[in-house]
């Protein structure tokens, strides 16, 4: 019999696998089928009516009023505003780029959580903000010359998304240790549904959906339920039956599958540009915030 703690590494390996291929899929389909803001506000509609749907039939909480605005606070930085620079920054850069930026938001959380939960940076957490900062902003700047799909806007606006999710998450954690993780994200969606509405309204119903082909169809599909409602599920299972650090670790991960399906892509479709995506200095970068996180995210031993 398959132990839980089996099973919770099973389902983080999973989620950060649906992540590391959503880059390339959430660019296919972005922006010559449909507008970024639009692919946000049907994915923050969809997910949420599945989450209120999970709430409804197995979470019976609620929430108190004073609560509402903290959780109407996370839905900015972690429903609308990230979703929307994370979406925009996909459309105009390379998967590949976007998942080595992504993986700095541990060490963005950590400096978030210096400034606002008044958390202690340890000297060897600094030189990890140190050496992962140089690898992310080096692949920031060098999107603006590089070849292939990168560009520097792009890459800018990934890093925006990695910073407004990292502050989301110092903002959630409270709420997290007072609610189940279903009450949380149901509001928070609902609330970033809310946000969008106004924006993305316009840009849904102008959509030319009779253009979609079925490939098209299974990218939303998959940008909607795999990449947000199912991952999240798997990392929600997980966090009950492994550390957040172990958690975290995995998010290593992403790049690797991001190179992986990126070069066979490249290879199966002959595309030339997406085969210039994979250079020495994006491979650099990406060992550079590897390093930092792992140090940022390394626990101090305890003496027994």
């Amino acid at each position: 019999m398959i132990s839980n703690t089996t099973k919770a590494h099973i389902a983080l390996f999973s989620a950060n696998a649906i992540y590391g291929a959503n880059y390339i899929i959430a660019k296919g389909i972005m922006p010559n089928k449909i507008n970024p803001t639009a692919m946000v506000l049907i994915r923050l509609g969809v997910s949420a009516l599945l989450f209120w749907l999970i709430k409804f039939l197995f979470v019976k909480e609620k929430v108190i009023p004073k609560d509402f605005i903290r959780l109407a606070a996370c839905a900015v930085f972690g429903a609308s505003l990230n979703q929307l620079v994370f979406f925009y920054g996909i459309s105009l850069t390379s998967p590949i780029d976007a998942s080595i930026i992504m993986t700095f938001t541990p060490v963005i959380v950590l400096i978030f959580s210096f400034f606002i939960l008044k958390e202690s940076i340890t000297k060897n957490k600094i030189l990890g903000i140190s050496i992962g900062g140089i690898g992310a902003i080096a692949l920031v700047v060098y999107g603006n010359k590089a070849l292939g799909t990168s560009s520097f806007l792009g890459n800018l606006l990934v890093f925006l998304n990695a910073c407004t999710y990292g502050l989301y998450l110092v903002l959630a954690k409270p709420l997290m240790k007072k609610y189940h993780p279903i009450t949380v994200i149901s509001w928070i969606f609902l609330f970033g549904f809310i946000y969008v509405l106004p924006f993305g309204f316009n840009t849904v119903i102008t959509t030319n959906f009779e253009a979609f082909t079925p490939t098209n169809y299974l990218q939303i599909i998959y940008v909607i339920f795999f990449s947000t409602f199912l991952s999240y599920l798997f990392n929600v299972y997980a966090l009950n039956h492994v550390s957040p650090s172990v958690n975290s670790s995995y998010v290593y991960f992403q790049p690797a599958v991001s190179f992986i399906i990126v070069s066979i892509y490249a290879y199966v479709s002959m595309d030339s540009q997406y085969a210039q995506d994979i250079s020495l200095i994006k491979i650099l970068s990406c060992f550079l915030v590897v390093i930092g996180v792992y140090l940022v995210s390394k626990q101090k031993k305890v003496p027994v």
